[in-house]
C-alpha cells in the first residue's frame, strides 16, 4: 500500500473521509517552499497581479492532446467546466489515436502538453520510447483505474488470475498474445509486473504485442489477443459485452500507483513557465471537483460524449463510482478506485513515482545500463513549478518527495536504493 515515507496513510472509500494519515499530509504541506506563501495573498490581490501581467500565461491557449481514456477526465473538466479561464488560460482538448501519435506530436510542438502514460515522458528522456528529447512531467493526473483484462476462451481453460494463467502457459506452450498500449508505458509495466509475480517470463512465455487504448475491445473480438492491460473503460466494456473477464485491477499490483500525467517537453516549460503553471492550477480544481463523490456521474456523462471517450454512459459510470463487476460474478465496491485528487496525495510529481518506471525500463532491457535515477527524476519531475500551481490552489503537499509503496509480489519501494531494487527480481531480461 502507497503511502507517504513520513506521513503513512490510509486509503479512504470516498475523497470526503479523512483519517489521521490523511490529516499528517494536510499539516505537512505548509512552509515546503516560498511558493506556499502565494496561498496567503488575498485572492483579488492575485487576480490582480496576473491582470498586470507579472504572471500572466504567456500563451493564452493551450492545445492538451489526449487518449480516450476514464483518465483523460481532468484535462476535459478543466475546460468543460472552465477552471482555465480562472487562471488565464483556455484549454483546447485534443483527441489523439495512440500514444505514439501523442508522442510524435509532443516532440514536434504539434501539442502544448498532454494526458500521457508517465512511463512515455521518462522513456523519451532517454531515448527509448522515441528520440530523445528532454521532457517534463507537470504533474500527476491520477491513480489506479487501469485492469488487465482476460477472454473467456481462457476463462473456458479454467484460467480467472494469474496462478491459472502460469499453469496453462506451462502446460501449453503456444503463443499466447497480450496487449498493452505502448513499450515504456504503464500498462506494459503493470502486464509485466503481473505475469513475473506469478512466474511467467513476459518476453520468454507469452508474445507480447502493442494496441492502442480504443482497439483493445475490438481486438479482442476478433481473437487477436488473449489478454490485454489498458485503462478504463475499455475493461469494463469487456464486460459489458461479454468477451472478457477482468483477472485483476492494477490497484491490486499497487495501490495508489502513479498512472496518467500532464507531459511536456522541458522547451515547453522554459519558454512558458506560467503558462505551465496556469495548466496545472487549472486542472488541479477540476481534479478536485471529480473527486467529489456527487460530481462524478455528471463527469461520467461529459466524458462519455463522441468527443471525447465515445462509449456508453454507463460502462464508464460504474467503475468512475468504485462499482466493479469482473464478468467473473463477482461485485464489489473497491474502495482504491481511479482518483484524481484525493486532497492532493495524487497530484504531485513524487521523484520516486518517475524512478520506479527507470527501474521497471532496466528490468526488462528497455535501459541497457543503470541511469542516474534521481537525477533523471529530478529533471524531468518539475516540482517546484508544481509547488507554485498548488500554493495557488490550497492544494495541500507532502514532506518529502519520495514515497514508500508495497506491490503484489511483497517488494517495497521506497526510492532510496533504485539499483539495487533493479537489480533485485528474480524474473528480469
Amino acid at each position: 500500500m502507497s503511502k507517504d515515507i513520513q506521513s503513512p496513510t490510509a486509503n479512504p472509500a470516498s475523497s470526503e473521509a479523512l483519517n489521521p494519515g490523511r490529516r499528517e499530509f494536510l499539516r505537512a504541506s505548509t512552509a515546503l517552499s516560498a511558493a506556499a506563501l502565494m496561498s496567503l495573498v488575498p485572492p483579488g490581490v492575485r487576480n490582480a497581479a496576473w491582470a498586470s501581467g507579472s504572471d500572466a500565461p504567456e500563451k493564452p491557449e493551450v492545445k492538451i492532446g489526449f487518449i480516450p481514456l476514464t483518465d483523460c477526465a481532468s484535462v476535459v473538466i478543466a475546460a468543460e467546466k472552465g477552471f482555465d479561464k480562472k487562471y488565464g488560460i483556455k484549454i483546447v482538448p485534443s483527441k489523439e489515436a495512440s500514444w505514439a501519435g501523442v508522442r510524435d506530436k509532443l516532440v514536434n510542438g504539434e501539442l502544448d502538453a498532454a494526458h500521457v502514460l508517465y512511463g512515455l515522458i521518462y522513456g523519451l528522456q532517454l531515448g527509448v520510447a522515441g528520440p530523445r528529447k528532454d521532457m517534463a512531467v507537470l504533474m500527476t493526473l491520477n491513480h489506479n483505474g487501469q485492469a488487465i483484462t482476460m477472454n473467456n476462451q481462457l476463462r473456458a481453460k479454467g484460467v480467472t488470475d494469474g496462478e491459472g494463467l502460469a499453469r496453462l502457459v506451462k502446460a501449453e506452450p503456444k503463443e499466447w498474445t497480450f496487449a498493452q498500449t505502448f513499450p515504456t508505458g504503464t500498462h506494459a509495466m503493470w502486464l509485466y509486473y503481473w505475469m513475473a509475480t506469478y512466474g511467467i517470463h513476459p518476453f520468454n512465455d507469452v508474445k507480447v504485442i502493442t494496441v492502442p487504448p480504443p482497439q483493445m475491445v475490438a481486438n479482442m473480438r476478433v481473437d487477436k489477443m488473449d489478454g490485454y492491460c489498458v485503462g478504463e473503460p475499455w475493461n469494463a466494456r469487456a464486460v459489458h459485452d461479454k468477451i472478457g473477464f477482468s483477472a485483476l485491477t492494477t490497484q491490486d499490483i499497487w495501490v495508489d500507483h502513479p498512472e496518467k500525467v500532464l507531459g511536456t517537453t522541458l522547451e515547453f516549460v522554459q519558454k512558458y513557465p506560467n503558462t505551465c503553471r496556469a495548466m496545472i492550477a487549472a486542472i488541479l480544481d477540476a481534479s478536485k471537483y471529480i473527486d467529489t463523490m456527487a460530481n462524478r456521474s455528471e463527469v461520467a456523462r461529459i466524458i462519455s460524449g463522441k468527443a471525447y471517450v465515445n462509449t456508453e454512459f454507463s460502462v464508464i459510470e460504474g467503475r468512475m463510482l468504485g462499482r466493479y463487476d469482473n464478468g467473473l460474478g463477482r461485485t464489489w465496491q473497491d474502495k482504491n478506485y481511479m482518483k484524481f485528487y484525493n486532497d492532493g496525495m495524487v497530484n504531485y510529481p513524487y521523484l520516486s513515482d518517475g524512478m520506479w518506471f527507470l527501474t521497471q525500463h532496466k528490468r526488462w532491457g528497455l535501459l541497457k545500463d543503470h541511469p542516474d535515477y534521481l537525477a533523471v527524476a529530478r529533471a524531468v519531475n518539475q516540482i517546484e513549478l508544481y509547488k507554485q500551481a498548488a500554493a495557488m490552489t490550497k492544494t495541500p503537499l507532502p514532506k518529502s518527495d519520495l514515497r514508500t509503496s508495497r506491490l503484489i509480489d511483497g517488494t517495497v519501494w521506497d526510492g532510496r536504493n533504485p539499483r539495487a531494487y533493479a537489480d533485485g527480481f528474480k524474473i528480469k531480461v
